[in-house]
């Protein structure tokens, strides 16, 4: 949502980049060749690691995006449980029909739920939960000039 605050800004920036992946395109497979990429929420399963280790192979800069991202934050809160009763709990305990844990629907859970930077090289981490406009602004800026940010003085964990 930070990002579609940054309202015209958006637009300004839109002709400067070409939007190859996201979770609002069809595309199926990360393409080769990306100058940077940003990425959002920790890894919790096996199709979140195997995608992220795509986008690091394939992208020039890869950016951990928001306080989940650079450390986990509050999905990792599932790591004071066992991932089989974080299951138990969602699919059996918490609900009235077609109660069961899914084995084929869900990917598998990873044990622990982690930031971007245990699995994989990050170039730039953007805290804040979520980062604002602005500073997700002068990042985009920043990379499209071919400058790495300097954003420690524009933003803090959790804000």
């Amino acid at each position: 949502m930070s990002l579609l605050d940054m309202d015209e800004r958006l637009l300004d920036l839109a002709d400067k980049f070409e939007l190859v992946y996201s979770p609002l395109t069809d595309v199926k497979e990360f393409p080769a060749n990306v100058d940077f990429t940003l990425v959002e929420g920790s890894v919790a399963n096996a199709d979140n690691e195997k995608t992220l280790r795509q986008i690091r192979e394939r992208t020039r800069i890869l950016v951990s995006l928001g306080d989940c991202a650079v450390t986990g934050n509050v999905p990792s809160m599932r790591n004071f449980f066992r991932k089989e009763s974080v299951l138990e709990r969602a699919y059996t305990e918490n609900v009235e029909a077609n109660k069961g844990v899914p084995n084929k629907e869900i990917p598998p859970l990873l044990a622990l739920v982690n930031p971007l930077h245990s699995f994989v090289k990050v170039d730039l981490f953007v805290p804040g939960c979520p980062p604002s406009a602005d500073v997700i602004h002068f990042t985009l800026t920043e990379l499209l000039e071919g400058r790495m940010p300097a954003i420690t003085s524009l933003t803090r964990f959790g804000k």
